[in-house]
């Protein structure tokens, strides 16, 4: 059983002495009556002997900026090894209303082959501008621009892949990539289980009105990853390996992928001749002995978040994957982090860091729970601090007991996807 009680005095007790489910109306009136202030909570139930259990009351602070309205992730079974249904799904934060924006199955014309879909994006958090990638069978980027969708082809002769980790350029139709050459490793002693690595990376600009793509960075030496945009587009932020050990450097990648460390890099961009400036470092990672990615600045180009590990470019399997976070504007390169030690959880994966469209709510994915199944985690954050990051609610608390899915690569939204999963199938017709 749960006793709340409002700023205000008001109390309600809910529980049915099993779960503690608060009606949804009830819940906004008291987070209303709240804001800016706290809810009291106290917690009893009965134990076995039929004697009464009463834990310590606790408080549920309410912010007073929102979040965004909805966010959106790809729920996939955690191993990796094989799948059968897909689908990226959107939920109202509002609500606890989960609708499907896309699943593999409707599309999959080759069941042996199967049918991956992944890392969707959205310009400026809205979705009239967007896309998500479709691999193995009826391959392609889905593009939605300006409502309209489409089915594209990002590969070049001239590039390695097609398109593969996307940034909306936050003011023109324009998305940079990097390509990628993907391999992954699986583990039968190592505590990470499971190793995601390029053999070779590089970063591309598409531009969605001509159809073509222009060649960012491809250093064939060394690998480039997961670009993203300042908010003012004037800056495009992108993770790159240092160089190995000369003694390495002709050896397997299966065998080296333990030393392989990428640090944070910017180059300046003109909007008008979508020119590129030169490199600039922007925090120097292996110098302390880690490995930086998946960058994100804040809305306000204040902070940056992104996620770090002692190793590689994919840290939502490395047991020391945490967030880290730095103000951009004491100079480059950046050395002074900010503590983050309410979001991260000390010997499991944080990682997919993102900000909400007002700058005050971080997002992460974590295998906090049990180190295999990946939910998704709120903190906010303000005047530079951050709070203690808790559980995307449920309306059954035991959903995330029970459900076999990772959330992957959650992003926030301000808006729905409006187009229908039917909607979008019929790309894959032409």
């Amino acid at each position: 059983m749960a006793r709340l009680t409002t700023p205000d005095g008001k109390q309600q007790t809910y529980g049915d002495g099993v779960k503690v489910q608060v009606p949804l109306q009830e819940w906004r009136d008291m987070l209303a009556a709240a804001k800016g202030k706290c809810i009291k909570v106290e917690v009893w139930g009965k134990k076995q002997n039929d004697e009464w259990l009463s834990f310590n009351p606790f408080e549920i602070r309410v912010a007073p900026e929102p979040i965004d309205d909805y966010v959106s992730y790809r729920l996939i079974e955690p191993s990796y090894v094989a799948w059968t249904f897909m689908e990226i799904a959107q939920r109202n934060l509002t609500s606890f209303e989960e609708t499907q924006i896309f699943n593999n199955e409707i599309t999959m014309n080759d069941r042996e082959k199967g049918q991956c879909i992944n890392c969707h994006s959205y310009q400026n958090y809205k979705t009239d501008n967007m896309l998500f990638h479709v691999r193995l069978s009826n391959s392609g980027t889905v593009i939605v621009n300006d409502g309209k969708v489409s089915r594209v082809n990002l590969k070049r002769d001239y590039t390695i892949s097609s398109g593969v980790y996307p940034s909306w350029h936050p003011t023109e139709k324009l998305i940079a990539f990097s390509t990628d050459i993907t391999r992954q490793g699986f583990h039968t002693l190592n505590p990470n289980k499971l190793e995601v690595y390029d053999e070779a990376s590089d970063l591309i600009l598409y531009d969605v009105k001509t159809d073509s793509v222009q060649v960012v960075s491809n250093d064939s030496t060394l690998l480039e990853v997961y670009p993203t945009w300042s908010p003012d587009g004037k800056y495009l932020y992108y993770c790159k390996s240092v160089p190995l050990p000369e003694e390495m450097r002709d050896k397997d990648i299966r065998t080296t992928y333990p030393k392989i460390q990428y640090n944070l890099y910017r180059r300046a961009f003109d909007v008008k001749t979508h020119g590129f400036g030169e490199e600039e470092l922007v925090f120097d990672a292996a110098s302390i002995n880690k490995s930086v990615t998946l960058p994100r600045i804040s809305p306000d180009g204040h902070y940056i978040l992104f996620a770090i590990g002692q190793y590689g470019c994919f840290h939502i399997r490395h047991n020391d994957g945490d967030i880290a976070c730095m103000p951009l504007d004491q100079g480059l390169p950046l050395t002074q982090a900010i503590d983050l030690s309410k979001v991260n959880y000390e010997g499991r994966p944080d990682s997919y860091p993102s900000w909400s469209s007002n700058g005050h709510w971080m997002m992460v994915a974590s295998r906090r729970e049990d180190g295999n199944f990946c939910r998704v985690y709120f903190s906010y954050f303000h005047d530079g601090k951050a709070e203690k990051a808790f559980l995307m609610p449920q309306e059954d608390p035991e959903l995330n007991t029970f459900l076999l899915k990772s959330y992957n690569r959650p992003e926030f939204m301000v808006e729905p996807v409006k187009i229908s999963v039917e909607e979008f199938s019929k790309v894959f017709d032409k």
